[in-house]
C-alpha cells in the first residue's frame, strides 16, 4: 500500500513538472496570436528622418527599370512622395495634420463619386471649365498644391515619341490618365512640362470617339474632345483629350493610349507631372494596355526606399487571396470581399452585410492607393475601436488627435506589446497586419494613434497605411485580389 502511495505521489510530481515546462510554451503560443510587438523607437526615428532627408538624387537612375520575369510582364519603380518632394513642415505633427487634411478631402471625393453613381446623376450635364491661357501664365506656376497635394506614391513612365520620362501619381480610385501640358496654368512638378508639339505620336481625339464618349465630363471644341477631372476639394485638371505613346522603361511601349493633356491644373499633385489611373473603368491604364493583372507594393511613406508597380506578373506564392468584386453602379472602384476583422485573435461581432455591396450599390470595401487611413462604417469602427482599447489597457492613453480618437503615450517605451489585428476575407483567408500598419506616430514625441477612422457613409476603404510593405495584386482575369506581406 505504501509502495502504491509512493508511486502515485511520484506520478503527480512528474505530471506537475511536465505541465510546468509546458506553461511557457502554451503562453508563448497564446501571446503570438493575441499580441505583437511594436518597435516604438524605430517608428519615432523615421518621423525625424523624413523631415531632415533630401529627396533622393538617385531617383532618375532607377526610373522605369525593367525587372520582369517574362517578356509580357512590366515592372516600374514606385516611389514615395517623401523621396520626390521635400517637406516644408516645422515638425512631424504639422506634417501629419497636413496628410490627414488631404486624406479627408480624398475620402470625400470618393464618396461623392459613388453618391453620383448610385443616384444616377447625369455627369454628361457637367462641362469642363472654360479657361484661357495667357502667355504670362506660363511663367507663373500654381503652387497652392504644395500643402494639399493628394499624391503619395509616384511611378516613372515615358510619354510621347521620342519618349521622355515623367513622375506620375498612381491612383486605384481613378480611371483617367492625364499629364500637365504646354501651354499650361500648372502647379510645380519635378520634370519639365510635357510639350505635345514635340511628340510625333500625339493625336487629338474627336468628339465622337469612343474614348471621348467614355468620359464622365466632356465637351467639344471645333470637333476636339475636352476633358475635366475634379477631385472634390475644388482641385481639377482640364484640357484636351488625346492619344499618345506610353513607354515602360526597357519593356517597350504602347501606342494610342488615351490621356488628358491638362492645360489648367489647380492645386493637385505637386511634384508629379500627372496621374496614372489604375481603376476598373475602360479608360484606366490597365484596361487600355489590356493587362491581365497588376500589382504594387507601397513602402513606408516616410521612407526614401522604392518598390515596384507591375503589370502581367504572377500572383506571389504567399498571397492571402480574396474575391475581387465589382459594383454595377460604378466600374472604377475595385472592391474586395472582406468578411470580418479580429482583434487579439478574437473575431468581432460585425455583420458581414456591413462589408457587402447591396442591390442599390451602397456599401462594400475598396482597396485604395490614394486614401491613407482605413475608413469603416461607424458601427463596425466602434466595435473595432472598443475591442482594441479593451485589449490595450496596458498602454498609457493619450488625448485624441485630428480624426483619431484612440491614442497612446509611448514616449517612455522603446517597444510595446499591442493587440494583433487581422482582416478576414470571403473564402476563409486572413491577413495579419503589422503593428506599424495600424498604430502610427503622429508626432516625434511618442504619441501613437490607432490609424482607423469612422465614416458616416456606406463605403469602407482599406487605406495605404494598412497596405504598406504588402504587395497588393489584382488578378483582373480571374477576379482575385492578393495580399503578400513583406514582398516589396
Amino acid at each position: 500500500m505504501a509502495e502504491k502511495s509512493y508511486f502515485l505521489s511520484r506520478l503527480k510530481l512528474i505530471s506537475f513538472f511536465t505541465f510546468s515546462l509546458l506553461i511557457p510554451f502554451i503562453s508563448s503560443r497564446t501571446i503570438s496570436t493575441t499580441t505583437t510587438v511594436l518597435d516604438v523607437s524605430s517608428s519615432i526615428q523615421k518621423t525625424l528622418d523624413v523631415l531632415s532627408q533630401e529627396p533622393q538624387k538617385t531617383l532618375k537612375q532607377e526610373e522605369s527599370s525593367l525587372a520582369s520575369s517574362s517578356s509580357s510582364s512590366i515592372s516600374l519603380s514606385l516611389h514615395t512622395r517623401s523621396s520626390l518632394v521635400k517637406h516644408h513642415h516645422k515638425d512631424y505633427k504639422s506634417l501629419t495634420l497636413s496628410r490627414l487634411s488631404r486624406d479627408s478631402v480624398r475620402v470625400n471625393s470618393l464618396t461623392t463619386k459613388l453618391h453620383f453613381a448610385i443616384n444616377d446623376f447625369n455627369t454628361s450635364d457637367l462641362k469642363p471649365v472654360e479657361t484661357s491661357i495667357l502667355p504670362e501664365d506660363l511663367t507663373s506656376p500654381v503652387t497652392s498644391g504644395i500643402g494639399q497635394g493628394s499624391g503619395e506614391y509616384f511611378t516613372r513612365i515615358g510619354v510621347g515619341q521620342p519618349s521622355k520620362p515623367y513622375y506620375m501619381v498612381i491612383d486605384t480610385g481613378s480611371d483617367i490618365n492625364w499629364i500637365q501640358c504646354r501651354p499650361c496654368n500648372c502647379y510645380q512638378q519635378s520634370d519639365p512640362i510635357y510639350d505635345p508639339t514635340a511628340s510625333s505620336s500625339y493625336s487629338l481625339l474627336t468628339c465622337n470617339s469612343p474614348q471621348c464618349n467614355a468620359l464622365d465630363i466632356s465637351n467639344c471644341r471645333t470637333d476636339t474632345c475636352l476633358y475635366q477631372v475634379s477631385y472634390g476639394d475644388g482641385s481639377y485638371t482640364v484640357g484636351d483629350f488625346a492619344t499618345e505613346t506610353v513607354s515602360f522603361g526597357n519593356s517597350g511601349s504602347v501606342p494610342k493610349v488615351a490621356i488628358g493633356c491638362g492645360h489648367d491644373n489647380e492645386g493637385l499633385f505637386v511634384g508629379a507631372a500627372g496621374l496614372i489611373g489604375l481603376g476598373g473603368g475602360k479608360l484606366s491604364l490597365p484596361s487600355q494596355i489590356q493587362a491581365t493583372s497588376f500589382s504594387y507594393c507601397l513602402v513606408d511613406r516616410n521612407s526614401m526606399s522604392s518598390s515596384t508597380l507591375e503589370f502581367n506578373s504572377p500572383l506571389p506564392a504567399n498571397s492571402v487571396t480574396a474575391p475581387l468584386l465589382r459594383n454595377s453602379k460604378i466600374d472604377t472602384f475595385l472592391y474586395v470581399g472582406l468578411s470580418g476583422i479580429s482583434v487579439g485573435g478574437q473575431l468581432l461581432s460585425i455583420p458581414p452585410s456591413i462589408f457587402a455591396v447591396d442591390d442599390s450599390g451602397k456599401g462594400g470595401v475598396i482597396v485604395d492607393s490614394g486614401t491613407a487611413v482605413t475608413r469603416l462604417q461607424a458601427d463596425a469602427y466602434n466595435s473595432f475601436r472598443d475591442a482594441f482599447a479593451k485589449q490595450a489597457q496596458n498602454l498609457p492613453s493619450s488625448s485624441s488627435f485630428a480624426l483619431f480618437d484612440t491614442c497612446y503615450d509611448l514616449s517612455s517605451m522603446s517597444s510595446a506589446s499591442v493587440p494583433t489585428v487581422d482582416f478576414h476575407f470571403s473564402g476563409g483567408k486572413k491577413l495579419a497586419l503589422r503593428p506599424e500598419n495600424y498604430l502610427i506616430p503622429v508626432d516625434s514625441d511618442g504619441k501613437f494613434c490607432l490609424a482607423f477612422a469612422p465614416t458616416q457613409g456606406s463605403l469602407s476603404i482599406i487605406g495605404n497605411v494598412q497596405q504598406q510593405r504588402t504587395r497588393v495584386s489584382y488578378n483582373l482575369k480571374n477576379s482575385i485580389v492578393g495580399f503578400s506581406p513583406n514582398n516589396c
